[in-house]
Order: C-alpha cells, then structure tokens, then sequence
C-alpha cells in the first residue's frame, strides 16, 4: 500500500512540473570577448605602399647661352656660311636673358685677321622677347622686326661670312642684353655701337667657331 502511494505523489509532481514549462530553459552560450580587428600590418618582407607624390610641371628657363644648329662651340663653320659658300649667316638661338633686357645687340669678327680684327656682322636694336635668328638674314638696313644692321669691315651692311686668306680663324658670335635701345640709326660701325652699349650691358653670350682654308 505505502509502495502506491509513493509511485502516485511521483508521478503526480512530475506532471506539476509538466505543467508549468517542463525542465529549465537552456541558457546560450557566452560568445566570449569581441573578436579584435583584423590586423593590416604588411608581412614580413612586404613593403608597405607609399603616397606618389603628384608632381607639378614648371617652367624651365633656359641659360642666356648662344648657339647654333649648324655647328658647335669651337667647331668649323660649314661652307655655306663662308665667302667660299653662299655667305649667309647661320642660325642662331639663345636663352633667357637677365629681368629688365630691352633689346639685344650681335657683334661678329675675327681676331686672327693679318690687318688686325676683321668684322664680320654688326646687327642691333633686337626686339627683347626674340630668341633665335634665322639662316640668311636680309642685308636690308632695316629687317622686319625693327632690327638695324650696322657696317662691317667690307663697308656693307649686314653680314659677310669666314674668308681668311689662309689657315684657320676663329669667329666670335657675341650677344648682348641691353637695359635700352642703343639709339643708333642703321648702318652703324662697330665701335660706335660699342660706344653706344657703354654702361647698358645686362649680360654677353658668346659662341665661337673656326674655319680653315
């Protein structure tokens, strides 16, 4: 009898716990500490990217440097430009000059003439922005940039090319940057512009060349 009795209570308490939800409620796993964030060190032995700088074009000035296409400092002058050639006057380029040129001026000669320097070319009143001269320059008196020719020591104006009676002769090109115009009419002798240049000089480029006969 007491054996009933215990298996009834037993099994009426299961069924109250039945009753009322059954067994606990499971509780969910704890996740744990928030996962770190993901490191973005390069490996070992890779080179970590860079910034490109971003370069800014400037302008460059070129050196107040006379030259010329058709031969280099302190080499022979071609035929052509000779009183052997056509006589014509080679091309000619130079830079920047010095802040406050007004105008440039152009003296050829020959310091190895038998008589003494010979010159050869007397140019002046060159507008301050040119920056070359090109081949075979008119013998005008005036050419059409306002530019005066002077005399050379053919008495004629403009330019008269090498002609040495024998050996080799160098020929100076020089270029002057003027702070002002020199004030001369056209046909101007060489001394008279060098007169008229005095105290006006900002800068002088030079290229030399020789020619043999």
């Amino acid at each position: 009898m007491k054996k009933r009795l215990v298996l009834s209570l037993t099994l009426t308490a299961l069924a109250g716990l039945s009753a009322c939800g059954g067994a606990p409620t499971a509780t969910p796993p704890d996740p744990g500490p928030a996962s770190a964030p993901a490191d973005t060190a390069p490996a070992p032995g890779q080179v970590p990217p860079t910034a490109v700088p971003t370069s800014v074009p400037t302008e460059v000035s070129m050196p107040f440097e006379l030259t010329s296409s058709a031969f280099a400092p302190g080499e022979s002058i071609p035929e052509v430009y000779s009183c052997d050639g056509d006589d014509i006057s080679p091309p000619l380029a130079w830079g920047d000059p010095p802040e406050g040129t007004q105008s440039f001026a152009l003296i050829t000669d020959d310091p190895d003439a038998p008589g003494g320097t010979w010159v050869h070319w007397v140019l002046y009143n060159i507008p301050a922005g040119a920056r070359s001269l090109p081949e075979n320059i008119p013998l005008d008196p005036q050419l059409a940039d306002g530019s005066l020719q002077g005399k050379n020591s053919w008495h004629r104006l403009g330019y008269g090319g090498p002609c040495p009676p024998s050996g080799t002769h160098r020929y100076f090109f020089k270029l002057y940057a003027l702070d002002a115009s020199p004030g001369l009419t056209a046909g101007a002798a060489k001394e008279e512009l060098l007169q008229a240049m005095d105290g006006h000089i900002l800068a002088q480029a030079e290229l030399m060349g020789t020619y043999s006969r």
